[in-house]
């Protein structure tokens, strides 16, 4: 069911589309019975919307000639790209709101923009794959617009059982043919202790989405694209070479070298060394040297990150 808001901006749309309609054939196109519509009408003339009624036969409702909204300012290119550009979003909502902007348009540019429309298609899901199941992307998307707090069952990437996560909604990227969501969460902080560090989400991922009456804490100033771009670096150079300096023991280094492909920086004859190390990528890097923490005494030197993360990991395990 439309509520009023969106009704009032369909009936306006409606009016400008036609240079005279009736209550009944507005009541039709709105799914309302005519009453509505005539409290409607008072509704607009009441904002300020220069609606008027003629009497008679061949009477009804019309717009003020040369009312513009602001829709009319639109150029033929802007709407011609507009209305291409949806096939990027295929749901019944986003339809409807489309053929509003298109009876919005200027005359003369609607028809121009509707023909270039129609030769463009875009299918995300392509000859194979076939599309990500979105169950929960309306929930997700009434608490972002909303700004509450969600309860959610997500699966992380490699996990065989989703776990319970209370996250802050940020936004929503669509990034080629996935939706994340950024978001945060209550009980995670940032690394500098700044406060909650926000991640992204994937929407396909995530299941039985509890919108909470709680808002959401977050800021409300957003950049998303900055936010993109940041992430999207971080994985690019998750996957880059990753050179390691450990210090260990003479001995610990004729075992750990068979891990990674190894260079003696500086090898006294006895005692400590230092020994360089080259990993695929960091997944590689943090893997093989946790597990190589069990059997052998060594000592991360660089990169700072990779200390970091297994100290963290370390205390996590000794339960401190």
């Amino acid at each position: 069911m439309i509520v009023r808001a969106e009704r009032l901006i369909a009936l306006l749309m409606v009016l400008k589309k036609h240079e005279r309609v009736t209550a009944a054939v507005l009541a039709a196109e709105l799914g309302v019975s005519e009453r509505t519509v005539l409290r409607d009408i008072d509704a607009l003339s009441l904002s300020g919307v220069p609606v008027y009624a003629e009497r008679g036969r061949h009477g009804g409702f019309a717009l003020l000639p040369g009312y513009r909204t602001d829709l009319t300012g639109l150029t033929v290119d802007e709407a011609t790209s507009l209305l291409a550009g949806t096939g990027r979003v295929d749901s019944p909502a986003f339809t409807s709101a489309m053929r509003k902007v298109t009876a919005a348009l200027p005359e003369a540019h609607r028809s121009h923009a509707v023909r270039a429309a129609q030769r463009i298609l875009v299918r995300p899901e392509g000859f194979v794959r076939t599309p990500e199941i979105l169950d929960g992307l309306q929930a997700v998307q009434l608490a972002v617009f909303e700004g509450r707090r969600i309860r959610v069952s997500y699966r992380s990437r490699g996990a065989h059982t989703p776990r319970e996560h209370v996250l802050d909604p940020i936004g929503l990227i669509v990034a080629g043919e996935t939706w994340y969501l950024v978001a945060t969460s209550p009980r995670s902080t940032s690394h500098d202790g700044a406060g909650s560090a926000e991640r992204m989400y994937r929407v396909s991922r995530m299941s039985d989405v509890d919108v909470l009456d709680e808002p959401a804490h977050r800021s409300e100033d957003v950049d998303l694209g900055e936010i993109w771009e940041r992430h999207r670096d971080a994985f690019r150079r998750s996957f880059e070479p990753v050179d390691v300096v450990i210090d260990c023991s003479v001995d610990d280094a004729e075992q750990i070298e068979s891990i990674a492909a190894a260079t003696y920086l500086d090898r006294p004859p006895e005692g400590r060394c230092r020994l360089g190390l080259r990993f695929a990528d960091r997944r590689h890097a943090t893997r093989a040297l946790w597990a190589s923490m069990f059997d052998h005494d060594f000592v991360v030197c660089e990169p700072e990150w990779l200390r970091t993360t297994l100290v963290a990991r370390a205390r996590v395990v000794g339960g401190d």
